[in-house]
This record gives structure tokens, sequence and C-alpha cells, in this order.
């Protein structure tokens, strides 16, 4: 997942710790786009055919669609062509290390319309020039499943981070989880939670220079570029880390403070965002999880 994990528990049993890092490892390799025997690379190179595929696998598609509609298009896992347009072909620090290459057209994201997943039977179909990204809602829905696994295998609590994507589950410590947020041009971002899920989204991280132009990693579907939004930075408060991460993306794509608000309220999540010239917004009752 090109990210640092970091698993906490209240009162683990001695196994659980082991486990939930195993269970990350084996999500790592059904869900990554740069492993040719993964089952999401499977799944793309189908050319439109069925692929049956975990459960996890077909609960994690069938999240990114539910997503790619609440959004109204604004998460949509079916970026990845642009995302390799973009120059992000390979893990970032390939990218940072020796350059994105050649230009490439961008084209708008195809949609999720067309995808057909039984999560029952684990059947997956991609329409043939389709190709699906995990992507953030793979980093929050992995945090999801390992810290309710951890819970479910005698944890009293537990904390799992994934690159910034952030699950509670069961008991908290005393006063709650404090979660320290990084964004830019923020002093004050800690967070308590007592349960639910945190993710933050931003241009100005995983940046990189395609002939003499800027780039970064979070691609508008709508154009299939880089996307330029009045708005660098958003963290969301959610009830899970999966939900939380699609939300962030339809806030940073927000055409305005407004807009950003009501896509928060209309989903009961709450958050904080940060406009290009580095003022902050807190949006849709963030202080019920301030210390």
């Amino acid at each position: 997942m090109g990210s640092r994990v970091h698993i906490l528990a209240v009162d683990a049993p001695p196994n659980a710790l082991p486990d939930a890092r195993a269970a990350v490892g084996a999500l790592e390799r059904r869900w990554s786009r740069f492993r040719a025997d993964s089952e999401i690379s499977r799944i793309n190179a189908a050319t439109g055919q069925p692929v049956t595929v975990s459960t996890t696998t077909a609960t994690l598609i069938a999240l990114a669609v539910r997503g790619w509609v609440a959004t109204g298009g604004a998460d949509d896992p079916t970026v990845l062509d642009a995302v390799a347009c973009s120059g992000s072909a390979r893990s970032f620090e390939l990218v940072a290390a020796s350059g994105a290459g050649p230009t490439a057209t961008a084209r708008p994201a195809p949609g999720c319309g067309g995808i057909a997943v039984d999560v029952d039977t684990g059947l997956v179909r991609l329409p043939a020039g389709v190709h699906f990204d995990p992507g953030g809602i793979g980093k929050g829905l992995a945090a999801d499943l390992v810290a309710t696994k951890l819970v479910a295998d005698g944890a009293r609590g537990a904390l799992v981070n994934i690159g910034g994507d952030v699950r509670v589950a069961g008991a908290a410590p005393p006063g709650g989880w404090r979660i320290d947020v990084d964004l830019p041009a923020v002093a004050d971002t800690g967070l308590v939670l007592q349960s639910g899920g945190v993710a933050t989204s931003g241009t100005r991280r995983r940046r990189w220079v395609r002939d003499g132009q800027d780039a970064h990693h979070l691609i508008d579907p709508r154009t299939g570029a880089p996307a330029a939004s009045p708005f660098v930075a958003a963290t969301v408060v959610a009830g899970t880390a999966w939900h939380a991460e699609v939300l962030t993306k339809a806030v940073v794509l927000a055409s305005s403070i407004t807009a950003a608000a009501q896509a928060l309220t209309d989903a009961e999540a709450a958050g904080l965002l940060v406009d290009a010239d580095g003022r902050t917004h807190e949006l849709a009752g963030l202080d019920r999880f301030r210390p």
C-alpha cells in the first residue's frame, strides 16, 4: 500500500497483534495494483470477463461503487488509467526517484456504472477498457477490517493507521484515542475519537514534475488530470475509515465551502478543509471531536 502502518491495541491477547499485521499483508497481496498476481490485477486484466475473487475484494469493489454513487462521482475507483497518464503508473517512490516519464493525454474516468459485483459469490466484472484502482479506499477499508478483527480476536480496543487512514474500534483508552493530523498550514489538528474513522487527502504530498509541470496523485475524475481545486487538503471523521476516505475526495474537489459542508452534513460526517491560501475551515460540527 506504499504506506506506514501502525497497529495499537488495548488489552490484546498474545497473538492478536502479529495476526493483525499478517492480515494487512494479506490484503496488500490481494489489492495491490503493483502486483501482477493480486486479485485486483486479475480483475483489471480480464478485459470484460467475470472473475471470482475473495469476499473481502468483492466487498472493496462494492463499497467503492457505493462511494462513487454517494459522492456524485468525485471518488472514482476507475481513475487508474488517468493515474497512469499523470505519471504515477509505478509506486510513488519510483516516480519521485526517476521521474514520471513522457506526457500522456488525460481522459475523464469512465465511472462505475458498468461494474457488476456480487459479494455473496465473489463474482466481479468490469466493462472492457475499465480498470480499478483501490487507491485510498483500499487503505481505509483495510484499517476497518484489521481494527474490527483485533476486537473480534479479543482485544478490548484497537487503533489501526494505514497511511493516514485511521480506524478505532472497541473500547478506547481513558480520554479517547488522540489523533494528530498532519495538514499544511494548520497548527492544531488534534482530534479525539471514541470510535469511527478518520482520513486525510490532499494535493501537497506525493508531487512530482512532468515536462516542467507540477503534478500530484489526486486525480479529478471529471478531467482525468491532477485536480485543480480551490482546496489543497481535507480531513474527514466518519463512522468508518473507508467512508471517511471517500468523503475526503468529495470535499477536496468541492466547488465551494458550502458544497463541501453540505456533502459532510448529508453523510453525517465532520471535517476540516484547507484552501489554497492556507485558511482552514471546520465543517459540520468538527468541534465535537476536539480535545
